[in-house]
């Protein structure tokens, strides 16, 4: 096998030059080894990393569950990608559990790869159902960099690749009033993430949700739930949206519906949109979306994340964070200013924009990895995985502990205000 220096030369000849030169630079340049629950190594040093980032939920069941190993190693028997074109039993199991776990009458799965064709699939739905163009998004949002997720995110995510593409407009996230100012009979649908994690984990109120769906049943708009991160358990309830007693009419799911181990997304609808596919079900097709092995690793993610004892397990923890961050709270009350939490779905909101990226890498230091929210960089996400247990929590406070000292240390002498720029891409 290459060492680590060969494997990073390789990645800044052939893959990203600048990612590689921004990880010398700060000292972050590691590359994954071997891995497994809460932890990945150093492919190198074989240091250990306790991942409280998770990808943004792919890992909420951690690295290389044994349950969907064994479950992608018995699929491999049987199943390969499959072809889109044909029916297929993998599919319609798959889907069939899906929508019996969803409310209401969303009972149609449109399967893709990643969150970001998941969210182009829910907006060419809303609006071949619908007849309109006009989409609403949050600003500072994310939905993915792909075409029509692209462009219901913020700018700087757009502009280095071009202009905004028509019908696209962005409100404040929390804000009911200029929602209501924007939304209209020609809106198609109205797009958020019930959390928004790259925000900074606002906890949305239960007023301003159950408004959203108003606003948008009297327009005849459509509410398309991104819950790619919040949703498999990660807030206590399977689906964040549970907590709102709302129901939409798309929801977006991906990362964690994948084990960490196959990727797949799904676009799951109400029964009414699926007649968008009848005059030509040929209409939208995704080559590798719902690969028949895919669904097989979905389905056991799915029935793992849905057992009340797995739920009652992420609450029971949830209450454990939260206890032993309000004590770090009062140990460093000039840093750390507060918590926002749903299940284990937290945002760490520090003193200023500084403070994020200064944590991320402090955390690093310690042996955690800690991401700051791209678009608040105040916070850093707490996401770690859903199977924590309390003695691994009690591993990882101290260290965020020690981590958030270095920080204040660090901070005084830093001359310039964006200390590491854009670390990452997406929070």
């Amino acid at each position: 096998m290459k060492t680590k220096k060969q494997v990073i030369e390789d990645f800044r000849q052939h893959v990203n030059s600048g990612k590689v030169a921004f990880y010398e630079k700060y000292n972050m340049d590691l590359v994954m080894g071997r891995r497994e629950g809460i932890r990945f190594w150093d492919a190198e040093n074989d240091k250990s990393y306790i991942n409280l980032h998770c990808n943004g939920g792919v890992f909420n069941l951690g690295h290389r569950h044994p349950e969907i190993i064994s479950t992608l190693q018995s699929a491999l028997e049987l199943y390969d990608i499959g072809n889109h074109h044909l029916i297929s039993s993998a599919r319609a199991e798959a889907a069939r559990l899906l929508s019996d776990l969803m409310p209401g009458d969303l009972n149609y799965v449109v399967f893709g790869v990643s969150g970001g064709e998941a969210t182009d699939t829910a907006i060419k739905i809303a609006r071949g159902y619908t007849r309109r163009e006009k989409i609403i998004s949050a600003k500072g949002g994310y939905h993915g960099h792909t075409g029509l997720a692209l462009a219901t995110g913020d700018e700087k995510y757009r502009l280095p690749f071009g202009k905004q593409l028509p019908g696209f407009v962005q409100v404040p996230f929390g804000n009911i009033d200029e929602l209501k100012k924007e939304i209209n009979q020609d809106t198609a649908a109205v797009i958020l993430e019930t959390i928004p994690a790259t925000l900074g984990m606002p906890i949305p109120s239960v007023e301003y949700m159950k408004g959203i769906r108003q606003l948008c049943d009297a327009n005849g708009t459509l509410l398309i739930l991104d819950e790619v991160q919040c949703g498999l358990g990660r807030t206590g309830r399977l689906w964040a949206f549970e907590h709102y007693d709302i129901v939409p009419d798309i929801v977006v799911l991906g990362k964690g519906l994948s084990g960490g181990i196959y990727p797949i997304s799904a676009t799951v609808i109400r029964q009414p949109l699926e007649q968008v596919f009848h005059k030509d079900p040929f209409i939208h097709i995704s080559t590798f979306g719902g690969s028949e092995l895919g669904c097989q690793v979905m389905k056991k993610v799915l029935e793992i994340s849905s057992e009340n004892s797995f739920l009652n397990h992420v609450n029971t923890i949830a209450e454990a964070v939260k206890e032993k961050l309000e004590v770090l709270i009062d140990k460093h009350p000039r840093f750390f200013m507060g918590i926002r939490q749903k299940g284990l779905m937290a945002g760490l909101k520090l003193k200023d924009e500084l403070c994020g990226p200064l944590l991320t890498k402090t955390a690093f230091d310690q042996g955690l990895l800690l991401v700051y929210a791209n678009n608040d960089k105040s916070v850093c996400q707490f996401l770690p995985p859903l199977i924590t247990t309390e003695e691994e929590l009690d591993e990882i406070i101290p260290k965020l502990d020690r981590a958030m000292q270095e920080a204040q240390k660090l901070k005084p002498l830093l001359k310039v205000k964006n200390f590491f720029g854009n670390m990452f891409s997406k929070g």
